[in-house]
């Protein structure tokens, strides 16, 4: 899809890889257990379907921080622990991985500037989201003219956690107070992110609402514990 003129962003799904079960067939996550050379054959013929450059695919070993890095070039074997990155090179394909954490990819098609994070639950309290787009701007991206677009991720209504939790991510973000549809503690981390999006100026927000976890067609962790990682990616035109 054109998430913006000369900006394309895609979310892929489970289907069409050749990773064997549990990981049936797309994943593209390469420290879940699956076989590597099967996942290492998903990334590349997904870049080839993309019509993106196999080898100009940056992907990031995410730790659920709120690190980020300008790119300009992939990073290798060993990628750095990052949760978000950002560029301005032309066919330069930023991904991220998830699993019912949510993948948000920003762009401003005026500045030519581009990014991915990695936002959980960790990430959102953290405010990875809100730490791209600063980092964004430094490269002259304004926030109102961007664009937003949050994939899919685990609701509010399925994403229970401890009271606990509840209580320390909401003292961040208030609007990630949830409760699931069996009266129990929860975290909306589309909420959260969406309204960190507004807090930092950005008004054009589109969404990918699938539920991991009531979406047989995309991995969850919550839901299958041992499983694979679809992926969010964004670029801008040669």
């Amino acid at each position: 899809m054109l998430l913006a003129d000369g900006i394309h962003a895609v979310i892929t799904d489970r289907h069409g890889g050749v990773s064997a079960e549990p990981y049936t067939s797309r994943n593209l996550g390469g420290a879940v257990g699956d076989d590597f050379d099967a996942v290492l054959r998903n990334r590349h013929d997904t870049a080839v379907e993309l019509g993106v450059d196999p080898a100009r695919v940056v992907m990031m070993r995410q730790v659920h921080g709120r690190d980020v890095r300008f790119v300009t070039e992939p990073f290798g074997d060993d990628p750095p622990p990052l949760d978000a990155i950002y560029t301005t090179e032309p066919g330069l394909a930023l991904n991220v991985l998830v699993a019912d954490c949510a993948p948000v990819l920003l762009a401003d098609p005026v500045a030519r500037v581009v990014g991915a994070a990695h936002s959980g639950r960790p990430g959102t309290q953290l405010g990875v989201v809100p730490a791209l787009v600063e980092a964004m701007a430094t490269r002259g991206a304004e926030p109102y003219q961007m664009v937003a677009l949050i994939g899919p991720a685990a609701c509010g209504l399925c994403y229970e956690v401890p009271a606990e939790m509840r209580e320390d991510v909401a003292r961040v973000v208030p609007e990630a107070w949830a409760t699931t549809r069996q009266g129990t503690p929860a975290v909306d981390i589309r909420a959260a992110i969406e309204a960190q999006l507004h807090k930092a100026n950005i008004t054009d927000i589109r969404h990918d609402t699938r539920c991991t976890i009531e979406t047989p067609d995309l991995y969850s962790y919550r839901r299958d514990s041992r499983t694979g990682r679809f992926g969010g990616f964004i670029w801008l035109d040669v």
